[in-house]
């Protein structure tokens, strides 16, 4: 079996974020790390959205990203610390949309290992320097400097080592132009690594250690080193030289302080607290994020605690001392990983789970008179400030991009009946947790739809002049009649444009500078600027049945299939060509092209005759109306569309030249099959043709604008858009009803729309995400989902909500009563006490939002779940059971007992009390829930004592397979509680997951891979026969067949386990009980091995694995979500020669193409088990976006043409998924 890997939807997770001038305009850019893609976003001011320009695949660990940038330049580059040992220099492209590697240098060995550098890294504030520090002992300096032709020079690296020292953060100290400094956050293990008692560990203090590279002397010096009081976690850099007093702000926990060298004292200020806070008091408080803002005059740092809150910190200067610092609350977001503030006064937000945010800050918040919190002010040591959180006031949100960081469990099922499955996702953490349903398809947003007197049949829209910006007119056609509507503040009807009104039309377009042509059957009408018109009309009885126009050219068809040519002279009149073409049959559809700029005509007519076939017919004056080439074709023609892609507008703003595409054909068939031909822009000659079926109507094509180039819209039972994206072929289907006709639509509100018809109303349309493979529908939930089953009568899913250091409703409700008795009893005169009784009142009403603020943190051992049945197609949640407080939900499965083979049963495992280190726990409970009322209801029949968690539940011949930590037991229904009818206690740890099929159980330990156990009816046994060779941290498991498993481990590999046919499962346990030595099993297990089929390294946490088809009749493949929120698939090759073609290409793509970072893509893929029968589907895709030259010369090693090798890179793709 070979497998070939697809990703569906990279990571959409931030790890890092940085910002900076990456294609050296005065545009700031985001750059995002995802862990092994680098993404760069660009921001939009004018609408307030933020876009992605580039997306690359990395092939390897990204562990820290720095903009960096020389002195006196205009533009940065990118440093990245990666696990291949290597530091890489990037520069972003903007001409070719791609990053080019500058610099590439080897100082270690590869992999994420604790002494090879890569994790940290800090810039000089000056860009002269940059360190790159590993967890443990090594830190290296390369001094950065420009050439003679301005090109990016690198030094060899200096040593900064220093062994038995643990680094935890390090930042360039900004000391203007002396010597380039680095601060370190690090600790000294020596002492207390000796010490066995322990004591030493618990006394060892923090580090603030300054690094100095002496620019004369070429070396790096350790400058000094001070304890620090409490323990820190990370470190912010003050700007220096002429900007400000240099030094860092140390961020520890409960306190922020500033150092300097020098004689400059320390000052440290509280961070403060919530007031009236559920959380546990003796937590400490710390920053996890900060960014800087830094303007000619003023700078300030914004520091986000863990809860969310975020700080406006400043300092107040005396000369160069600082004197004090001051903390403002500035506004509640959710919490981050990185944040950007961006000269255009706007900030990115990367978040630590869930959606990534953009905000314009609307104040500064310097005199809205709340107040602030200073150094200076005498507080007891050990006390803090206290604040209120409020809504946002001083940022403004203007933009989300979707996340679907962490996907924590998937399943794919069609519940809404739409033929296409959806892909049913539990996303995020805590309140902000949500059940999203993924759809493959665009997000269309609806601007207008408005009812029509009749049902039309076609709708357009036509500007007034060329140099318009906007369309001026909609034009829609009824059976017998013609309806103009003018477009405006409001879209209204008009009867003055010159067009016919009693007769339908059957196409119109502006011509020339400022004229319209309306064309009907029995004529051509030309209506000039200043309203004359000019009419053609049709010879004798023959009417006009088809026509194609452009700005210059019109061509009709009559009756008969007999061709007219028309072409714009210079002073705008129309003159019919002489001759005129008999068509061999009748004519179906026409299409031209836009008049290319510069020319003065589109050189090539397309037409589809009713003998299945369409022709290219030359509109050159030297051979016009003269055939050039003919396609046949396997269905007949409905329509056909001439499209220039792949091409690129100039931009203003990075000064990127166009580029010229190429022309395709478009052709949309009766049989519901779109087809994509490209068209020779010399010859005419038509070649590379891909199909795709697209719906069960015939397909109407549609020419329309996207992004500034041509897409086109296809119409069948669904709407698909055809178009580039970041120099790539996207179809992908509208998520919106079905549509019949539609034209562009440009108005100042929407620039980029879409007009369309739909039965008997006229609807305005806008797309907004383009690129995005899906759209989600989400609907919010209260804790962390963990699980979920689907009741497949009622098509209601029932979902398992989880957190840990939380409290349940009822625990906070006396919590928040208990301190509104204490306030009370905290007053001691009259007044006091009336006025405390009117805090604690409002207190108890108050109610923040736990979406916005964040859920209180309990502490350690407490939990809060709930059980949950919800409609996922209206959202509505039909039932909720809450547990107890301190009882966590672990697993959950729907069982039909043979006893009562009518009823469904939900089981729910939960564990009391427990604590994950070190682990520890009061008991478990099995919960039995009669599932009622069409699967909207949950009773509680009863519930069974056990003594370990409940890991992993499954329905078994009537029965239920239950795992019980260790234990494998079958539990069967009884009157009070869960009858214990058989257990096996041979699976080494804890069991996470089973599966059963006929009398065979796959099951799956949290960390010795998989056991597969034979069920003895007779013996009432349960036997363990087959084991697996090699240790597996399984995270998620899913059967393929009797004999084949899928696993994925936490560190991101999946492997295809299946048994060899020379297994017996017939294996039986000693009898007597006093098993000799020699016949113990092989390796410590089972008697038998599995065999590895197949093993990939897909480089994120997998979450879910699910064999399943995405498209209707598609093929069935693995599907893959991981906890990044990425979506992938592993498809089985149906063919030698496919598997063979793909071997090759990855092959040759490894040379050509070797991965960003440095890493090698081989060793990336086979990180802990060598890879084994899967082809990487990513590499082979990088296919596209090589140099041309590149291209050809790989496909001519492959003995194909490069688009005969994107043809197949497309099909398998189009086989399995989209």
């Amino acid at each position: 079996m070979f497998l070939y890997n697809l990703t569906l939807q990279r990571a959409t997770g931030i790890v890092s974020a940085i910002h900076g001038n990456f294609s050296g305009t005065r545009l700031q850019e985001i750059v995002v790390s995802r862990g092994k893609t680098l993404d760069l976003l660009r921001h939009d001011p004018n609408t307030g959205k933020i876009y992605p320009i580039l997306s690359v695949e990395v092939f390897g660990v990204i562990r820290a990203i720095m903009p960096f940038r020389l002195t006196g330049g205009s533009k940065d580059f990118i440093i990245v610390g990666s696990d291949s040992g290597r530091i890489v220099i990037l520069e972003y492209i903007p001409a070719k949309n791609t990053f080019e590697k500058v610099h590439q240098e080897t100082f270690g060995k590869s992999g994420c290992r604790r002494i090879v550098p890569g994790q940290f890294l800090a810039v000089d504030p000056k860009g002269r320097a940059v360190m790159v520090g590993a967890v443990e002992k090594q830190k290296l300096v390369y001094i950065l400097n420009r050439d003679a032709q301005a090109r990016l020079t690198i030094s060899s690296p200096l040593e900064a080592h220093k062994s038995n020292t643990l680094v935890y953060h390090m930042v360039g100290v900004d000391v203007g132009f002396e010597n380039p400094t680095f601060a370190c956050l690090e600790i000294d293990y020596e002492e207390s690594d000796s010490d066995h008692t322990g004591d030493a560990a618990q006394r060892t203090q923090q580090l603030l250690t300054y690094y100095e590279l002496d620019l004369g002397l070429n070396h790096v010096v350790r400058k000094y080193s001070e304890q620090l009081e409490e323990h820190a976690n990370f470190l912010i850099s003050v700007p220096g030289g002429n900007d400000g007093p240099s030094g860092v702000l140390i961020c520890s926990e409960n306190y922020v302080t500033y150092k300097n060298l020098g004689d400059q004292p320390d000052i440290r200020c509280p961070i403060p607290r919530r007031r009236y806070d559920l959380d546990d008091p003796e937590r400490g408080m710390i920053f996890v994020c900060s960014a800087t803002h830094k303007t000619k005059s003023m700078f300030f740092f914004l520091a986000q605690t863990e809860q969310g809150d975020i700080f406006k910190i400043t300092l107040e200067t005396d000369e160069d001392m600082v004197t004090e610092i001051r903390l403002k609350y500035f506004d509640t977001v959710p919490v981050a990983v990185s944040m950007c503030v961006l000269k255009s006064g706007f900030l990115f937000l990367a978040a630590e789970f869930g959606n990534h945010n953009l905000y314009q800050i609307a104040h500064l918040g310097d005199d809205d008179g709340e107040p602030y919190f200073s150094s200076a002010l005498p507080l007891e040591e050990g006390d803090t400030f206290l604040f209120a959180p409020r809504p946002l006031k001083n940022l403004v949100s203007v933009d989300e991009m979707d996340s679907l960081s962490p996907i924590m469990y998937t399943q794919i099922a069609d519940l809404a009946n739409e033929d296409t499955p959806q892909i049913y996702t539990l996303c995020g953490r805590g309140p902000r947790s949500s059940l999203r349903i993924l759809r493959h398809g665009l997000e269309v947003s609806e601007m207008a739809v408005s009812e029509l007197p009749g049902n039309p049949n076609a709708v357009w829209t036509v500007k007034k002049r060329t140099d318009d910006d906007y369309d001026s007119y909609i034009i829609v056609s009824f059976v017998n009649a013609t309806l103009v509507l003018s477009i405006g503040e409001t879209v209204e009807e008009v009867t003055d444009s010159g067009f016919l009104g009693t007769t339908p039309t059957i196409s119109c377009s502006q011509l020339g500078d400022d004229a319209l042509v309306q064309i009907y059957p029995d004529g051509i009408r030309h209506i000039r600027a200043d309203k004359r018109v000019n009419e053609w009309k049709t010879p004798g009885k023959k009417n006009i049945v088809k026509c194609a126009v452009n700005q210059r050219q019109v061509v009709i068809a009559l009756t008969g299939g007999e061709l007219v040519y028309f072409e714009m002279d210079p002073t705008g009149q129309l003159n019919e060509y002489t001759e005129r073409k008999e068509m061999s049959g009748d004519v179906v559809c026409m299409a031209l092209g836009r008049v290319p700029t510069g020319e003065q005509r589109s050189r090539f007519l397309a037409v589809g005759l009713s003998d299945n076939t369409v022709r290219i017919i030359s509109l050159d004056p030297t051979d016009c109306l003269s055939p050039l080439s003919m396609q046949a074709l396997p269905a007949p023609p409905e329509s056909l569309c001439i499209i220039e892609m792949g091409g690129s507008e100039s931009k203003e703003e990075t000064g990127e030249p166009g580029s010229q595409g190429g022309l395709y054909l478009n052709i949309g068939l009766q049989n519901g099959v779109l087809l994509r031909t490209v068209l020779d822009l010399v010859t005419g000659d038509l070649s590379d043709t891909r199909t795709r079926y697209i719906g069960s109507r015939a397909v109407k094509l549609f020419r329309i604008s996207m992004q500034g180039s041509e897409a086109v819209l296809a119409m069948s039972s669904r709407t698909w858009l055809s178009y580039t994206y970041q120099s790539r072929f996207h179809l992908t289907p509208l998520s919106y009803e079905s549509l019949e006709y539609a034209s562009g639509f440009a108005s100042e509100q929407c620039p980029e729309g879409i007009v369309a018809i739909s039965t008997n109303t006229l609807r305005i349309l806008a797309l907004e995400k383009l690129g995005a493979v899906f759209n989600q529908v989400s609907w919010p939930l209260q804790y962390t989902p963990r699980k979920f089953v689907i009741h497949t009568e009622s098509n209601h899913l029932v979902v398992l909500e989880t957190d840990y250091n939380s409290y349940t409703e009822d625990t906070k409700k006396q919590r928040k009563q208990q301190m509104a008795e204490e306030m009370v009893e905290a007053a001691q005169q009259e007044d006091e006490q009336q006025l405390a009784a009117e805090m604690a009142a409002a207190f108890l009403n108050e109610d923040r939002s736990e979406v916005i603020f964040g859920a209180p943190k309990a502490g350690p051992g407490m939990w809060a779940s709930i059980i949950r049945i919800i409609n996922p197609i209206t959202g509505e949640t039909l039932d909720k059971i809450s547990l107890e407080q301190n009882e966590a939900a672990h697993s959950i499965a729907l069982v039909k007992f043979s006893s009562k083979p009518d009823e469904v049963f939900v089981i729910v495992g939960v564990s009391r009390d427990l604590v994950l280190n070190p682990r520890s726990l009061t008991g478990g409970f099995l919960y039995t829930y009669h599932l009622t009322n069409q699967g909207s209801k949950l009773e509680l029949l009863h519930k069974t004592t056990v003594d370990n968690v409940p890991g992993a539940i499954c329905a078994f011949q009537g029965r239920a397979l239950i795992g019980v930590g260790r234990y494998l037991r079958v539990y069967d229904l009884g009157k009070k509680k869960l009858l214990r009818k058989c257990e096996n206690k041979h699976v080494p740890n804890c069991i996470v997951s089973i599966h059963a099929l006929g009398n065979r159980v796959m099951v799956a330990d949290v960390q010795e891979s998989f056991h597969f156990v034979r069920y003895k009816r007779q013996e009432n046994q349960l036997i363990v026969f087959a084991d697996d060779t090699n240790p597996r941290w399984i995270t998620c498991s899913c059967q393929l067949d009797y004999t084949t498993v899928a696993g994925a481990d936490k560190f991101g590999n999946i492997s295809i386990i299946r048994l060899p046919t020379d297994v017996s499962d017939d294996v039986d346990e000693d009898p007597t009980g006093n098993k000799a030595l020699w016949d113990r099993g092989l390796l410590s297990g089972a008697s038998q091995k599995a065999d590895i089929v197949a093993s990939f390294h897909i480089g994120e946490v997998i979450t879910s694995l699910q064999k399943a088809t995405l498209i209707p009749g598609g093929s069935e493949s693995l599907v893959y979500t991981t906890l990044s929120g990425a979506i992938g698939m592993l498809v089985p090759f149906t063919s030698h020669e496919d598997h063979d073609f793909f071997q090759h290409l990855e092959m040759y793509m490894r040379s050509e193409y070797p991965p960003l970072c440095g890493r090698d893509h081989l060793g990336f893929r086979s990180y802990y088990y060598p890879i084994k029968n899967v082809l990487d589907g990513d590499l082979c895709e990088m296919f596209n976006s090589l140099d041309i030259s590149k291209q050809k010369s790989v496909a001519e090693e492959l003995e194909r043409t490069p688009s005969e090798v994107s043809k197949k890179l497309e099909d398998i793709r189009t086989r399995y998924a989209f």
